[in-house]
């Protein structure tokens, strides 16, 4: 796996009452590695949470820099509360290199739906495309108030519609999924609710042309499962696997790192590729052929009563 990076923040800046943008550069200054839009990295914040946020600024061949967006969450387990209270200029992080679940692929049009912080990738990808030319881009990006919509000036063209649902409701999406479009890439991202809906609006549109990203979360692992023993190929570890406790969960106890960030099966980040035995796939991430080699550390379970895994990028 890719050693990970010690990034200053170089600069921070509260784009909303809740949101916060982050600017991370190399300490010694030069190039980061590169990335693609949609990419996202895992950061260790100041409370020692990991969390994955999405680059939101353009892909470059040689950044100098990385900027996130965190969207402070009160009750959440402390990571994004850590990284508004205590990542302040000049403190330094350790961040994954960039990785990408959420690419952006060939179209001859787009339709981005964002909701709230999930503007996030979407961001990055429309600054790529409309830099290139792109005519056949258009966003629909929802939130509830202009006072929680960060870069909204960057979304006031003809193509595009801010829709704040405090003032006007919630916004009918079925009318620009109705009809099914191969001509069309749709890419979501947002809460849960706007994620069911768009799933459920674009059922009868082909799987391949329906791409999301979601890293809050949303449903949760059935209960009562039977317990089973992980085997950490690289050192050979025996892990135990409790019914009540996840295997993402039981690996970290027993010292084997894992990145993740929703823990709920929804974003890709925590995914281990299958050595031997059989997973019981929970998440609404993988293709059919994906969970032939990969399985999502933080729902998933086993049909059988070993596992043996490794990283899914160490290859």
């Amino acid at each position: 796996m890719s050693e990970p990076l010690r990034l200053v923040v170089a600069d921070r800046a509260e784009l909303t009452s809740t949101i916060c943008q982050f600017v991370l550069r190399p300490v010694d200054g030069g190039a980061l590695p590169s990335f693609e839009a949609g990419a996202h990295v895992t950061v260790t914040t100041p409370s020692e949470h990991r969390r994955s946020y999405s680059l939101v600024n353009p892909p470059h061949p040689e950044p100098g820099e990385y900027a996130i967006c965190v969207r402070r969450d009160p009750l959440g387990a402390g990571g994004s509360v850590s990284m508004h209270d205590a990542a302040t200029v000049g403190s330094l992080l350790t961040v994954t290199p960039p990785k990408n679940a959420f690419p952006l692929l060939p179209s001859t049009s787009y339709l981005f739906i964002a909701g709230g912080i999930g503007i996030t990738p979407i961001r990055s990808m429309v600054a790529q495309l409309r830099e290139q030319g792109h005519s056949g881009v258009r966003v629909l990006y929802l939130t509830r108030s202009a006072d929680d919509t960060p870069f909204r000036s960057e979304f006031e063209g003809a193509a595009d519609l801010v829709h704040h649902s405090d003032d006007s409701g919630l916004l009918d999406l079925w009318q620009y999924l109705a009809e099914p479009d191969d001509d069309v890439r749709v890419y979501c991202c947002g809460p849960a609710p706007l994620m069911r809906e768009v799933r459920a609006m674009t059922a009868h549109w082909r799987a391949s042309r329906i791409h999301f990203e979601d890293f809050a979360g949303g449903t949760s692992v059935e209960q009562n499962l039977a317990p089973f023993t992980a085997i950490w190929e690289p050192t050979g570890q025996f892990v135990p696997v409790p019914a009540h406790r996840s295997l993402l969960a039981s690996l970290r106890l027993n010292g084997v790192e894992v990145d993740s960030s929703c823990e709920s099966g929804t974003c890709g980040t925590c995914r281990l590729a299958v050595v031997s035995g059989e997973p019981h796939h929970l998440d609404h991430v993988l293709t059919e052929d994906e969970k032939e080699v990969i399985m999502l550390a933080c729902v998933s379970r086993a049909l059988s009563s070993e596992l043996t895994l490794r990283p899914a990028d160490s290859g």
